[in-house]
């Protein structure tokens, strides 16, 4: 295997985006997608569906939270922000199979994908500079 498969194929059983993740969340795959920001974030807004658990949480909660043998995929706020990383070491630390949504909370919004908040549904959002945007 060349360089490049060998680093893609890596990266590819590491790494999901939100349009995969909302594909799955859709289809009814079974995973568990956490939110690994802190209480304020998450209060602010976070994915619907998403169960809350910040990342420094993660080693005394995961265990008696989430079922080891679900998969995990974990998001934080956006390409700038590695909290996403740093949640899923812990949850492989864990022992967990887990993944990071890359471009976070931030590009699932841009991607008009369901949000919510501690008052309910936000507004869905379709940015054209991540995505073909339809009239």
């Amino acid at each position: 295997m060349t360089d490049a498969m060998t680093f893609f194929t890596a990266k590819l059983s590491l790494e999901t985006d939100a349009s995969d993740v909302y594909a799955a969340q859709k289809a009814g795959d079974a995973f568990v997608l956490v939110d690994v920001r802190s209480d304020e974030a998450w209060s602010q807004g976070r994915i619907v569906g998403a169960m809350h658990m910040p990342y420094a949480q993660i080693a005394e909660r995961a265990s008696q939270e989430i079922d080891g043998d679900l998969p995990v995929v974990v998001y934080c706020w956006s390409p700038g922000c590695n909290a996403g990383a740093k949640g899923a070491l812990e949850f492989a630390k864990q022992g967990y199979s887990v993944r990071e949504m890359i471009g976070g909370y931030e590009y699932w919004g841009r991607e008009g994908q369901p949000l919510e908040n501690d008052e309910g549904a936000l507004p869905r959002q379709f940015d054209p500079l991540v995505m073909v945007v339809r009239s």
